[in-house]
């Protein structure tokens, strides 16, 4: 069992959660993940790692309440139990100084972002972040990534805080002023991650993107996360979770990460209806 030191909420609809477990603080680094199973009957899940501390021997983990056991995190509090964590698993982020990085994150994303751009400034980049939502208030790590960037833009669809459009128009417009940028990080919702590979390739400007398929064991055994990169079948769990954005066949994940959507609305409809 693993107790859970801090709960809160980030938005109305994403929970953060900071639980004891020294063992994977340890060895956790930027990029990779762990797999959660909120109580012994309940479903096996990958979440990022939002953070970890191996002097206080605790991971962070940030989850958007959309399905049955997003939901169900979203309930517990502090002091609470998960049933089990298991990892760090993937590839960590490799770290070097390439010069000039751009890192753009959107929605849930923004919560792997943070300890990469952490790691990238360590690693003695100049960051440039550009964040961004939908609206104001599901704008999240702000702050924290703030904290870590040279240079820091927000977007929000609305326009209710900073550029009003998309992060891609910020990075269109480094291109356009021929920004120096030496690399491209991106990770958040499937079509921004495709829409700024799209926007670099022309350029051949490197581009990172942290993919998060279905995945069942997380360790290579199952087969559920596999996609499809520059022709060839890899597996999101112990090849990435990042990949060179210009490899990636975007349709084939797409259509893969919707395969058991209504598996998961039934799911979730007994879930709510068991409360």
């Amino acid at each position: 069992m693993y107790e859970i030191v801090k709960a809160e909420k980030l938005t109305p609809d994403v929970i953060r959660l900071e639980i004891r477990a020294p063992h994977i603080a340890k060895k956790a680094k930027a990029g990779m993940f762990v797999m959660v199973t909120p109580d012994e009957h309940g479903e096996r899940i990958p979440l990022t790692m939002a953070d970890f501390s191996p002097e206080k021997g605790t991971v962070t983990i940030a989850a958007l309440e959309v399905g049955k056991t997003t939901k169900q995190l979203g309930k517990m509090k502090a002091g609470d139990t998960i049933f089990s964590l298991v990892g760090p698993l993937g590839l960590p982020t490799h770290l070097q100084n390439y010069g000039s990085v751009v890192s753009i994150g959107g929605g849930i994303g923004l919560a792997l972002m943070y300890p990469v751009v952490r790691a990238l400034k360590q690693a003695g980049n100049h960051t440039i972040n550009i964040i961004g939502a939908r609206n104001e208030k599901l704008l999240m790590y702000e702050k924290e990534i703030q904290a870590v960037s040279d240079e820091f833009y927000i977007c929000t669809d609305d326009g209710s805080k900073g550029h009003h459009g998309f992060v891609s128009d910020i990075l269109k417009k480094f291109i356009a002023e021929n920004k120096k940028v030496d690399l491209v990080y991106a990770v958040g919702p499937i079509i921004m991650m495709k829409v700024i590979a799209n926007i670099t390739k022309p350029h051949n400007i490197h581009t990172i993107i942290s993919l998060n398929p279905i995945m069942v064991d997380g360790t290579g055994m199952c087969g559920s996360c596999r996609v499809i990169i520059d022709g060839q079948t890899k597996f999101g769990c112990v090849d990435g979770p990042e990949f060179d954005g210009h490899k990636v066949d975007f349709e084939n994940l797409t259509a893969r990460n919707k395969r058991y959507i209504p598996e998961e609305q039934i799911s979730l409809k007994r879930f709510l209806e068991a409360k």
